[in-house]
């Protein structure tokens, strides 16, 4: 835990660590060197396209991309135009590729501000063409080509109307094609094998038009990890920049994860204790009264609750650290308040930090582990964190 971190206002925070971003891009970059093929006399090497859209996963998005690029990323990957004129407006310059496209009228933002779209259907292609010849503009743009998920991308039939489309547009350039897996840590069925051969299959079928595209990408977290034939020549990291692995199948295969690349959770999140007192037997605690003390108890309030990234179903099941204790959660997880029974922590007081997600001495509780016991994924609760939780950027 920081020592030392002093603000005006209510006592719940983030602590965000800027080395430990950086420490889970370099592993990830040993990771692809360890299997960079040789081209010629030289090798080739891997581009890492680090995600930080959904504001870096709740991390603060240009904050987290200054800290990785001065680390050496190469390009950034976020969800929207809005998201990459963020970014723009943060000093960031390496290229930002809209992983989700744009929706019409959103051209000239993305001219203006430097930003690379994804096409995901082909009528695209004359709007960023228009676009691009009334700017006096050469308009990169990449590729998405669905292979299995059914959300946003080209399909296979698509691929003749494509290369139709694209000649009779000479103000684009075809500068990358990606594809997107839907579960790259799951190895208990052939999904991700069957999504790569359909990628393969369309970048055949372009290449037999004369179409290629010098930055090929496919791989997400697990997929950086676990499936270097799934690489090309740039990766797209999003969950383990920020410390942690998806959970895989079969589970044997988190250690093995683990040993191939480790990674240091970023994100603390903590609050203070702001009440104490003591409730007597049979009484309740919280909304409808859904914890009854079954002992005299010692109840601590701490300034977080749901609106603050506090899952509602950790209710009766959650916990968080106090004084290098765990004190479980009791009662129902409200909107600005989460209520503690801290009964076992005697030495207890107003004023002391609870820590939600982080270390604190000995003890240590991360997002990862809160997300399994309440049946979600990391991200989800990363990008739950508050709006109003202010972030502090650590060494």
């Amino acid at each position: 835990m920081q020592k030392g971190i002093q603000f005006d206002g209510r006592p719940v925070w983030a602590e965000i660590r800027l080395s430990a971003l950086v420490y889970n891009l370099r592993s990830i970059r040993r990771r692809l060197r360890a299997e960079d093929k040789p081209s010629g006399k030289r090798r080739t090497r891997t581009k890492i396209l680090a995600v930080v859209k959904g504001n870096a996963y709740g991390h603060g998005s240009v904050p987290v991309a200054r800290a990785l690029s001065q680390a050496g990323a190469e390009w950034f990957g976020v969800t929207s135009t809005a998201e990459g004129m963020e970014l723009r407006e943060g000093k960031i310059r390496e290229p930002v590729l809209v992983l989700t496209g744009f929706w019409e009228g959103e051209e000239k933002n993305l001219f203006r501000h430097n930003l690379t779209p994804a096409i995901t259907r082909c009528e695209q292609l004359r709007l960023l063409e228009r676009a691009a010849a009334r700017a006096g503009r050469i308009a990169p743009f990449h590729l998405k080509v669905e292979t299995g998920m059914n959300r946003l991308g080209i399909s296979r039939s698509d691929v003749p109307c494509f290369a139709r489309t694209l000649s009779e547009c000479p103000h684009l350039q075809f500068q990358g094609i990606f594809t997107h897996f839907s579960s790259s840590e799951v190895f208990t069925n052939d999904r991700t094998e069957r999504q790569r051969i359909a990628f393969e299959d369309v970048l055949d079928r372009l290449r037999a038009l004369g179409i290629t595209a010098p930055l090929v990408h496919l791989a997400n977290s697990a997929a950086v990890v676990s499936r270097p034939s799934t690489w090309g020549n740039m990766v797209r990291p999003g969950l383990v920049l920020y410390g942690y692995h998806q959970q895989y199948e079969p589970s044997e295969l988190n250690a093995e994860a683990d040993r191939k690349m480790p990674l240091r959770p970023a994100l603390a999140l903590r609050a203070r204790l702001i009440s104490l007192r003591t409730v007597a037997t049979g009484e309740g605690v919280g909304y409808n009264a859904r914890w009854i003390a079954p002992r005299p108890s010692r109840i601590a309030a701490i300034s977080a609750g749901y609106a603050d990234g506090i899952p509602r179903a950790l209710t009766n099941r959650g916990r968080v650290i106090v004084r290098g204790k765990f004190a479980p959660m009791v009662g129902t997880v409200s909107m600005d308040l989460v209520t503690l029974d801290v009964t076992e922590i005697p030495e207890a007081r107003v004023g002391d930090v609870a820590t939600i997600y982080g270390a604190d001495g000995e003890a240590n509780q991360y997002v990862s582990e809160v997300a399994q016991q309440v049946g979600t994924v990391t991200s989800d609760l990363c990008c739950a964190l508050g709006k109003r939780v202010p972030r502090f950027y650590l060494p």
